[in-house]
């Protein structure tokens, strides 16, 4: 595949660490301000999704059409900007980000940052199963590359500071430093390099620092303590892995089968009306359950917090399974890590209650495999065990798992690579999924043209 130019100019500044560590600690407060006020917004429409339900359910047959309408127009408008504005900004990112490391697709224009946040705002806001990461770490990226090529840095330092960016957006996301910056290492770059270490390590933390004055301390979740786990449970955990992995393949195939409905849906259907025609069918849903529209976290927290009806997460899971590769299908700004992680809870939750059922000596509380299910999970799509479960670990705060999510990851990771289906990821930047315009070299600035499309 061609080379595409970051954009960076000849080296103006000094290359040395302390700069590139300066720099990568502006890039993390900056990504790290940011996501915690994207955060906060998503926050808010969802509390004024629910009130606006509740509300509507009042007025009968009207309230009825204004849920499904505004759902609509809401994700209609979301792909509406992408479309017009920024077309990078669509999806998830990640694969953008990814794609823009390895130089098969130019960099992101500041523009994409307003367009990934409204635009993510009124998707998931709408009710969408989408996840809050994807926009913050594009965002992240889009600010790295930004202030590395505004001030000339080298190369080398454009692509740290841009991973390093990314990083931070996913450590803000989930409020998990070392998951962000893991991350970007197990995933983005796929190599340990110093100079990106050293920047993703600062922007995570200066990110962190940053996003708890708006956010306050603490994990995401909130988990009973658990007590570490004994070795009669390995097999138990194995077969957990297992399960997962399995249940990883067949959503990546969900996913990409989605897109590829959606594309071929085009020729009859543009764009916008796609995406209304999906944010209506989540209205629908919102209507009568809205309790599992949106990203998920609520639904993640009963499953930590256990005691639900086997048929309750099992009928969680077949709704959310489906809704997840419907919600990407309609193209605007939204991740997959939190919808993968209420899957891997709801998975975890089930196969843990089945355990107890079964081999009620050996003591393990269906929590702990909630917890074991969603790195397992994670890992069975991305195929990135180690930010799995350092991510899992920082949300959930839980550090008496590691053993069992190392053994449940391993077979995750094992089953889906024997079974030769690729990471959800790289399948999103094959080029019938992604259409790259070519790149504009002038004076070494690679362009982004506004009819381009990821």
């Amino acid at each position: 595949m061609k080379k595409v130019a970051l954009g960076s100019k000849p080296l103006r500044i000094d290359g040395g660490l302390p700069i590139l560590a300066l720099l990568a600690l502006a890039v993390g407060g900056i990504a790290g301000l940011i996501g915690a006020v994207f955060r906060l917004a998503l926050e808010w429409s969802d509390r004024f999704r629910d009130a606006f339900i509740n509300w509507a359910h009042a007025k009968e047959i009207g309230g009825f059409a204004l849920v499904v309408g505004v759902s609509a127009v809401a994700t209609g408008l979301a792909a509406r900007l992408v479309r017009k504005f920024a077309p990078g900004a669509k999806g998830s990112g990640i694969p953008d980000v990814e794609a823009v490391l390895h130089e098969e697709q130019p960099a992101p224009p500041l523009i994409l940052i307003p367009v990934k946040f409204f635009g993510g705002v009124l998707a998931m806001g709408a009710g969408l199963a989408l996840g809050r990461e994807g926009p913050t770490v594009q965002m992240g990226a889009a600010i790295g590359h930004f202030l590395a090529t505004a001030l000339g840095r080298n190369r080398d330092d454009v692509k740290a500071l841009l991973a390093a960016g990314a990083g931070a957006g996913l450590a803000t996301a989930f409020s998990a430093p070392v998951a962000g910056a893991v991350f970007v290492l197990e995933e983005l770059v796929r190599r340990f390099d110093t100079r990106t270490t050293i920047a993703t390590l600062c922007a995570s933390g200066s990110a962190i620092a940053v996003a708890r004055l708006l956010l306050g301390n603490g994990p995401d979740f909130q988990l009973q303590p658990l007590p570490y786990s004994g070795f009669a449970t390995v097999p138990i955990f194995l077969a957990v892995g297992g399960v997962a992995g399995l249940l990883g393949v067949a959503y990546n195939h969900l996913i990409l089968s989605a897109l590829a409905t959606a594309q071929r849906l085009g020729r009859w259907l543009p764009g916008a009306g796609r995406a209304a025609t999906v944010g209506a069918a989540v209205g629908l849903l919102a209507w009568f359950r809205p309790g599992l529209v949106g990203g998920g976290d609520s639904i993640t927290q009963l499953a930590l917090a256990g005691g639900q009806n086997m048929i309750v997460v099992a009928g969680v899971f077949l709704v959310r399974f489906a809704l997840g590769p419907l919600s990407y299908a309609a193209e605007t700004p939204g991740g997959l890590f939190a919808p993968m992680l209420v899957l891997g809870a709801q998975c975890g939750l089930f196969l843990g209650v089945l355990s107890c059922y079964w081999f009620p000596y050996l003591g393990e509380p269906p929590t702990a495999f909630a917890v074991v299910g969603m790195a397992a999970f994670f890992t069975a799509v991305v195929r990135a065990p180690v930010t799995g479960i350092i991510l899992v670990t920082e949300m959930t705060g839980c550090f008496t798992l590691l053993l069992p999510m190392l053994i449940a990851c391993f077979a995750a990771m094992t089953v889906p690579t024997m079974l030769g289906d690729p990471p959800i990821y790289d399948s999103l930047r094959t080029p019938s999924l992604r259409r790259v315009a070519p790149a504009n070299e002038k004076d070494g600035q690679a362009a982004f043209p506004g009819n381009q499309d990821f």
